[in-house]
């Protein structure tokens, strides 16, 4: 039986795995050059007392230059995850858009977290949706555009007209049914037709990430500790 219903093992494997790789060369390459990037020698020390060795810290130091990557990378992680979904496409990194259904005439563009874009930005990705949809010789000419924000601000589910602030004309964007700002869970739900899929998602991660690491370390003793500690940070980005 399969981990996931809307994914099988192989493609949500083989998604994790390109995560993984990316994180283990970054990784790699930040301890490489450890010496040849200036650390703050001050900040070390006010930093050091709450760890209980030197080692402790400067690995916590090599994630922190880690994490950058991987963050900038879940969200395409996502895109590819929900591109294996039936009937759904990955276009690809540089395409005018993430996702495209054409059978149910919906099209994507997928950031992994509410603040990835803010300010003026917001306004430019609403006319770029529009530019896509309203056109009337555009292959998306009357597609539902949604701007889907992974991990939203709140805990609250959300699918609504995208009217971000327009800096230049100072007002709201004009309000429009086919573009829409939506959460991840919602989208999840929108793409599969399961109510909690994005969590289901989150469930299984720990296992099959345990695994492609003790793959790529060539190391069958590697275990992902403390799995219930970091399931509860599901429940602080979308509730229970």
């Amino acid at each position: 039986m399969a981990l996931l219903e809307f994914i099988s093992d192989e493609d949500l494997t083989s998604e994790v795995r390109l995560l993984v790789r990316k994180t283990l060369k970054k990784r790699s390459q930040a301890e490489k050059d450890f010496t040849k990037n200036v650390v703050d020698p001050f900040g070390a020390l006010f930093e050091a007392p709450a760890f209980s060795e030197h080692e402790a810290w400067k690995s916590s130091e090599l994630m922190r230059q880690t994490q950058k990557t991987i963050q900038n990378h879940v969200g395409t992680f996502h895109q590819k995850i929900l591109g294996h979904v039936a009937g759904w496409s990955d276009l690809g990194t540089g395409s005018v858009v993430d996702l495209v259904n054409h059978d149910l005439r919906i099209l994507a563009e997928v950031k992994n977290k509410y603040s990835t874009v803010t300010g003026g930005d917001l306004s430019n990705k609403y006319y770029s949706l529009d530019g896509l949809i309203s056109p009337k010789h555009s292959s998306f000419k009357g597609y539902t555009s949604y701007f889907v924000q992974v991990i939203p601000k709140k805990t609250e589910r959300y699918n609504i007209p995208f009217t971000p602030s327009d800096k230049e004309k100072g007002e709201l964007c004009t309000s429009n049914e086919l573009i829409r700002v939506i959460d991840g869970a919602s989208f999840y739900e929108l793409v599969t037709g399961r109510a909690y899929a994005l969590k289901e998602l989150h469930q299984v991660l720990p296992e099959v990430i345990e695994k492609v690491y003790q793959e790529e370390l060539q190391d069958t003793s590697f275990k992902f500790h403390d799995i219930p500690s970091y399931m509860e940070y599901f429940k602080l980005a979308y509730g229970e």
